[in-house]
């Protein structure tokens, strides 16, 4: 299989699958090697970015997925008469930073750093597939972990979440590490000072 004929085929898998497929089980259907796949997808993907397509080609981790150019969004959301996406509420991306970052985590962590209880947030993360339930602790009562999901990714525009940006090390005057809630609450005050 040449070149062309490889892009062609994994563009016609991506588009037909609509959800991301791992790079491994596209390596093994056409039988080529992982690195091929990964090259060929990152040359399809430069390729709609330089000519401005419509699609555009994503990494998730080690899958790929074509989705829509977020430059025509607009259009394409007034073309087929749909809302915009409500954005997530200061509370819900408070939970979502302290799982993204500390995954997987327990809700009482979670509960923990913020000082207040979660379980609202982390039930509508579920609803929303930004979040998933990612096995038990392995302490008495097991409770749940919860991690983020490859809808988080995309949704943030992440390939993985090594991509985020790091935390800056804030600390109060007496030098202890400040935690999510009271870095949260101090950038806050700050906002409202300017």
């Amino acid at each position: 299989m040449n070149l062309n004929e490889l892009e062609n085929t994994l563009e016609a898998i991506l588009f037909a699958a609509g959800d991301p497929v791992p790079a491994d089980r596209l390596a093994s259907v056409l039988s080529v090697p992982r690195e091929t796949v990964h090259s060929v997808m990152q040359n399809l993907s430069d390729h709609y970015s330089y000519e401005k397509r419509g699609i555009r080609v994503i990494k998730l981790e080690n899958s790929y997925q074509l989705c829509t150019n977020p430059l025509y969004a607009d259009m394409i959301r007034a073309a087929l008469e749909t809302r915009k996406a409500p954005q997530l509420s200061a509370s819900l991306m408070e939970v979502l930073s302290i799982i993204a970052y500390k995954q997987p985590v327990t809700r009482a962590y979670i509960e923990q750093v913020r000082g207040v209880d979660s379980t609202y947030s982390v039930s509508v993360l579920l609803e929303k597939n930004l979040i998933y339930e990612a096995g038990r602790l392995d302490v008495p009562g097991r409770p749940m972990l919860f991690a983020t999901t490859s809808n988080f990714l995309r949704a943030f525009g992440l390939t993985s979440v090594d991509d985020l940006p790091e935390l800056p090390e804030i600390y109060s005057d007496g030098g202890e590490q400040l935690t999510f809630h009271t870095a949260a609450i101090q950038a806050e005050e700050k906002e409202e000072d300017t």
